[in-house]
């Protein structure tokens, strides 16, 4: 009797196995594929794709489709009934339940933000972005655009931006380039002489309409998220340009150079005067790592880093967190670190609202737009103060950061160490 009790203790991990793997796979079958995603807000309904691939528990991937990026976001998890998927570096995620054998229904949420959901469903095996009258287009908006964004959530904001666009047949890509960086990788269509164009990365939803007045003349609308909505117009220029990304953040008069004090992710107090700074170049990035942008230029400056850290130059990441708890913006940026495997040093600066990040640099003009970076000399003394970042998605642009960025760094490293006193 004993052994016969022992024997069934000894099958009972076989059994359950057993149920649970068939299941498991079953369920990794119907989900592995190319998914049609759509967030609703204000109102309208954004599209977008991705793909999930792998199998539960432990290596069913997520990937974000917009244009030419394809996001690996990271791992998506099952519980209970519920699929939950993670959004990359980003404090936010898609929660969903599978319903039938190919659809999804749920929401997106930012657990950093009170009460941030937005409701998501999503088909499997539908290649189409947006719905579309199969009108042949009567324009080409392939080019340069200067354009105009008039908010109508915040009353009186208006600021510019440049439109590039390629358009093959039907299908549109391109992005916005504005004073702050770009709006990333932007996909649609164009149905006799209406558009669409859509991104959805995680932490941001963009979704852009307009109409064609003629073949150089655009009108449209902007939403993002809950509340944010712009007109925008724009006129075809091929010589269209923003106001110099050098000249919006400044050192205020009196102010001869930057300083500060930051926790590590250790929480250790670290500022300019730490030795491992003398007579090196400084690189310091302002950003935070809920930043669509300042996650693209993470990637361009972990990977420059990577090649160049043996030369006499440093970079300091100042995190810039949406709370100003130091325990969750480590928890971040330490997130960050590892799935971008970024080798620099990181400090906790702060909370991202405006305001009360000025107070951490009272020195300079404002402390609002992220990334902001600045190239401070091997005596620790600003030499340039960039604004905003173009990233891979806006082609030639980032092309030109890219290379200014390594023609500027190459000089100041030429320089000589300042005199020991």
């Amino acid at each position: 009797m004993k052994n016969r009790y022992a024997l069934f203790l000894l099958a009972l991990p076989a059994l359950f196995s057993s149920c649970t793997e068939p299941e498991t796979t079953g369920q990794s079958s119907r989900l592995s594929g190319l998914w049609r995603g759509v967030i609703q807000l204000q109102e309208q309904e954004l599209p977008f794709h991705f793909r999930l691939s792998g199998q539960l528990p432990d290596s069913l991937t997520l990937t974000l489709i917009n244009g030419e990026e394809q996001l690996n976001a990271g791992l998506v998890r099952l519980e209970q009934d519920t699929l939950i998927m993670p959004m990359h570096i980003f404090d936010t995620e898609v929660r969903a339940a599978l319903t039938g054998t190919d659809k999804l229904t749920g929401y997106w949420k930012k657990s950093y933000e009170d009460d941030f959901r937005l409701p998501f469903r999503a088909s499997k095996g539908e290649t189409h972005r947006f719905e579309t009258t199969d009108s042949e287009p009567t324009t080409d908006l392939s080019g340069r655009w200067a354009v105009q964004f008039t908010s109508e959530s915040e009353a009186g904001k208006r600021y510019p931006a440049v439109g590039e666009f390629v358009q093959k047949g039907g299908q549109l890509t391109g992005t916005f380039l504005t004073p702050s960086g770009d709006y990333r990788y932007l996909e649609g269509n164009i149905s006799g002489n209406t558009f669409s164009l859509s991104a959805f990365d995680g932490e941001r939803a963009f979704l852009f309409k307009g109409q064609a007045q003629d073949s150089n003349r655009l009108e449209g609308t902007f939403w993002s998220g809950k509340g944010r909505k712009e007109r925008w117009t724009a006129r075809r220029d091929s010589l269209a340009s923003l106001p110099s990304a050098d000249s919006l953040t400044y050192l205020k008069e009196g102010y001869e150079r930057i300083e500060f004090s930051f926790p590590d992710l250790q929480g250790k107090q670290v500022s300019l005067e730490d030795p491992r700074y003398q007579n090196k170049v400084v690189i310091l990035q302002l950003f935070g790592s809920w930043c669509p942008n300042c996650l693209d230029e993470t990637r361009f400056l972990a990977d420059w880093y990577r090649r160049n850290q043996q030369q006499d130059v440093a970079i300091i990441g100042l995190a810039y967190e949406k709370k100003g708890d130091y325990d969750y913006a480590r928890q971040r940026v330490q997130t960050m670190v590892e799935k971008l495997n970024v080798g620099y040093d990181f400090l906790i600066a702060g909370s991202s609202d405006p305001q009360e990040a000025a107070k951490t640099l009272p020195m300079l003009n404002e402390v609002g737009i992220f990334p902001t970076t600045l190239f401070l000399d091997k005596a620790h003394r600003i030499r340039r103060i960039h604004t905003g970042f173009s990233g891979p998605g806006t082609g030639a642009a980032y092309e030109k950061w890219t290379r200014e960025f390594e023609q500027l760094v190459r000089e100041l490293l030429q320089e000589p160490a300042p005199a020991n006193p």
